[in-house]
């Protein structure tokens, strides 16, 4: 092998903030906060006040490797430790506030983080947590003087901490490979489990996400990112924005209808994200006040399926274009894009509709994909053999922190826990999560096929499906519906607008009307439907 004579300038977070201090330096980032007004300052400003905290850190006896954790909302200090933490080399723990208080306290316990930064919103859950964390030593509220509480944890003030800093820094230069973040699964099942994201695979993730074939930007856009930064860094969006020069705007704490509207309207924005629960509540919103999104163009939406009602009721009364992503934390979390092709486009329109919404998007640079039969081998790329969905990549973990034995397989090769199936064009398509899909007398129901009809009938704000036991036939589904308020549902009235759309022995065995649970990231929490409706058609 003849080794190249490149030079071997490693791949930092820091080198993305240094560039966009320099090439789009004057392009402004709007930040809601927690009881303040409104943040405005650009990417030369977000440069200097991440080299005064990254000082300050230093301060506090923050080093390289150490663990820092964030409890907070999308704002522009969060975004701050986005690049000072993995900029002196140490790693930003980016804990879950959805996650029940023992999960948070596991997962800090777990990180070792030594200072924990919070928004003020969150003084009651850190006195609560406080007495069990047995790593953390220092507290910052991420508020100014005026506003911060000391509690019984004597916080200090974000804005007095940094305040004497220096506004420039020469950032270290290290490993690549070094951590950067540290994400933790949801937990459904048993703890929370660290994925520590290197500094090569998000600059990786971040380049490939502005790509045609992902999100696309331009330094025209304006981005506004309501996947959450502690889940899964925002999909990469605090990275891949100030990569393409894009207007930032961060929504703060308040993700109803009235409180994005408006911001989308005041700022502009042309592209947001976030996962469906969100859009659900943003269109009801919309058509209870006959407002319409002016600018926006683009809607990325993951975290689960799409139901294509809610694209197409996007596009049809708003103009806007629904984009479809599937990821998750263990991806970081980018894996495919439901982008177009010229391949489908020559099929013509509804073709073309019919491929894209009914799969979850397109192969990526960066990831591979294959479907394993269960016999081992690689299922058919025919879009219809389904088996166990496997990635690997550069943005694809290897092992989950703390744990000595890898996550995957020798060559690589991560198992998702999806059932899906690949097609010629390059298309994925989740039939269904391993523990979710439905056995019913030997074949397979899918219970996204499922919610993503239900979710088309009129009246209907989330369905869930689930398997239950059944004397005869060992699993049967059954619809649990959360309908709008206002709407008086049936369950003839939705069995009937099932009708069409499915086979017959695809029919749920019952329809129950009651709230959903949700998980932590905005997910339906199929164990906790389980445990509550189990004996349901056994009765």
């Amino acid at each position: 092998m003849l080794p190249g004579l490149m030079q071997t300038t490693p791949l930092l977070i820091s080198g993305i903030l240094t560039y966009a201090a320099q090439a789009h330096g004057g392009r402004e980032i709007v930040s809601k906060l927690i009881d303040e007004p409104i943040w405005r300052y650009d990417y030369a400003g977000l440069a200097r006040r991440s080299a005064q905290l990254a000082q300050a850190l230093k301060r506090l006896g923050v080093q390289s490797g150490d663990r820092v954790t964030s409890l907070a909302w999308n704002t522009h200090r969060h975004l701050e430790l986005f690049y000072a933490v993995p900029g002196i080399g140490a790693v930003l723990h980016t804990a879950n506030p959805r996650l029940f208080d023992d999960q948070i306290i596991y997962t800090i316990n777990h990180a070792e983080s030594g200072v924990l930064l919070f928004d003020r919103n969150f003084a009651d859950l850190i006195e609560r947590i406080a007495p069990h964390l047995t790593t953390v030593k220092t507290f910052v509220m991420l508020a100014d003087d005026a506003r911060t509480i000391p509690g019984s944890v004597g916080a200090i003030s974000y804005e007095t901490l940094i305040a004497e800093e220096a506004e420039s820094l020469t950032w270290p230069s290290f490993d690549e490979n070094a951590g950067a973040f540290l994400c933790y699964t949801s937990g459904t099942t048993g703890d929370p489990k660290g994925v520590l994201y290197s500094h090569r695979a998000v600059v990786l993730h971040a380049m490939a996400g502005g790509l045609n074939s992902a999100f696309g930007f331009t330094a025209f856009d304006v981005v506004m990112p309501c996947s959450s930064l502690y889940h899964a860094t925002a999909w990469g969006l605090p990275f891949t924005a100030p990569l393409c020069g894009t207007k930032l705007v961060l929504p703060g704490d308040k993700m109803d209808g009235a409180s994005l509207h408006a911001l989308i309207q005041d700022e502009g924005v042309t592209f947001t994200g976030g996962v469906p629960t969100i859009w659900t509540m943003y269109l009801a919103w919309l058509e209870q006040t006959g407002q319409r999104p002016d600018t926006l163009k683009r809607v990325v939406i993951g975290g689960s399926a799409v139901p294509r009602a809610m694209a197409e009721a996007f596009k049809r009364l708003y103009g806007v274009s629904v984009l479809q992503i599937w990821g998750m934390t263990e991806t970081c979390p980018l894996g495919v894009v439901a982008t177009p092709t010229p391949a489908l486009a020559a099929l013509g329109e509804e073709a073309m509709d019919e491929a894209i919404w009914t799969r979850q998007g397109r192969l990526q640079f960066g990831i591979e994909l294959k479907v394993e039969a269960d016999d081992g081998t690689d299922a058919p790329r025919d879009g219809e053999t389904s088996g166990a969905l496997k990635v690997r990549g550069p943005w694809v973990v290897k092992r989950y922190f703390r744990q000595d034995q890898d996550a995957a397989q020798d060559d690589g090769w991560f198992d998702t826990g999806d059932i899906a199936t690949l097609d010629d064009y390059g298309f994925m398509r989740i039939t269904d999560r391993q523990k979710d899909v439905i056995k019913s007398g030997g074949e397979w129901i899918s219970s996204i096929d499922l919610e993503n009809f239900a979710v088309g009938c009129p009246g209907v704000k989330i369905a869930a499906v689930i398997g239950v036991p059944h004397p005869k036939w060992e699993e049967r589904p059954l619809l649990i519906i959360e309908a709008h308020e206002g709407w008086e549902l049936t369950k003839a009235a939705v069995l009937d607008y099932l009708a069409p759309h499915i086979v017959k022995w695809w029919t749920p065995d019952d329809v129950v009307f009651a709230p959903v649970p949700l998980t932590a990231t905005g997910k339906i929490d199929k164990k906790v439907l389980r445990a509550a409706w189990k004996g349901h058609l056994l009765g």
